[in-house]
């Protein structure tokens, strides 16, 4: 068996290499991406393993059954920029990671907030520039807000503990609600009821047509003055412009995102601090489905 893995970082490869070795199979290691120029790298291989949010090339799955091969395996939980339709066409199996670690992102999520509430990178700033009034910033407890989760998959739960653990107030909406939360009363009737009630909004719910800009200008407009909003989930939950002008008008007094809309082009990219808040801009004039 012969596998080309993509996207491979340094710290990764002693671990594709005690793989190989014993599972007895021949691994290419290539640091690039999978993409127009580098599909043909795949020639002659039984296998190929990616990790990358961007969109994969046009015609792919038609390519790999051309050339024999017989499965495409990503290091990715979401499948969202794959073109699944071609994959069944072409009888290519996807395969993908189950789930990465719920308390590591609900443990993030969390932090983030924590880092809005007490105010950090406005009193870093003030140290580095020997400004040490603390004045007229003053931080705020966790354990006196209302912090409604929206998903409560695996994550959504690891998130809720850690909130129920700070004395916060939890409320959750889901689609498809938890027995055993449903039992501790925390869930409410409707996405409208979560966004009047919530002084903190957290996102923990995957990307699908449906849930495309499910926090977008209505939706602002009816939350909560303050409020803040925390996204470690999926881009195109949110719509960028609105969120912006929500800011602006203080409707939202803060916003942590791990994620945002059309983020391909720069995910795991590196660039000059003008020329990435020109990409920001632009990205966020496009479609959130482009």
């Amino acid at each position: 068996m012969k596998f080309i893995a993509f996207d491979v970082r340094d710290d990764e490869k002693p671990y594709f290499q005690a793989w190989a070795k014993q599972n007895k199979i021949e691994v290419t290691l290539d640091s690039g991406v999978l993409d127009e120029r580098t599909l043909k790298k795949t020639t002659g291989y039984d296998a190929v393993l990616a990790l990358q949010t961007r969109s994969y090339p046009e015609g792919m799955f038609e390519f790999f059954k051309k050339q024999g091969i017989k499965v495409l395996s990503i290091r990715n939980v979401g499948v969202d920029n794959l073109d699944l339709t071609a994959a069944k066409a072409s009888q290519i199996p996807v395969t993908n990671v189950p789930a990465y670690s719920p308390n590591a992102i609900a443990e993030f999520s969390v932090t983030q907030l924590l880092q809005l509430l007490r105010q950090t990178t406005i009193f870093r700033q003030k140290i580095a520039a020997h400004d040490f009034r603390w004045a007229p910033f003053i931080g705020e407890e966790l354990r006196s807000k209302t912090v409604g989760v929206i998903g409560t998959g695996r994550i959504g739960k690891a998130a809720i503990k850690i909130y129920q653990g700070f004395g916060a107030r939890v409320i959750a909406y889901d689609l498809y609600p938890d027995p055993k939360l449903k039992s501790q009363g925390i869930y409410v009737p409707t996405l409208a009821a979560l966004l009047q009630q919530a002084d903190v909004i957290t996102l923990h719910l995957p990307a699908t047509a449906q849930d495309c800009y499910l926090l977008d200008e209505k939706a602002f407009s009816q939350m909560k003055q303050g409020v803040y909003i925390i996204n470690t989930a999926r881009g195109i939950l949110i719509e960028s412009k609105a969120l912006l002008a929500a800011l602006k008008n203080h409707r939202v007094a803060g916003a942590a995102l791990d994620t945002y809309e059309n983020e391909n082009s720069i995910f795991n990219m590196t660039y000059g601090h003008n020329h990435l808040m020109i990409r920001f801009w632009l990205n966020c004039s496009f479609s959130p489905m482009s």
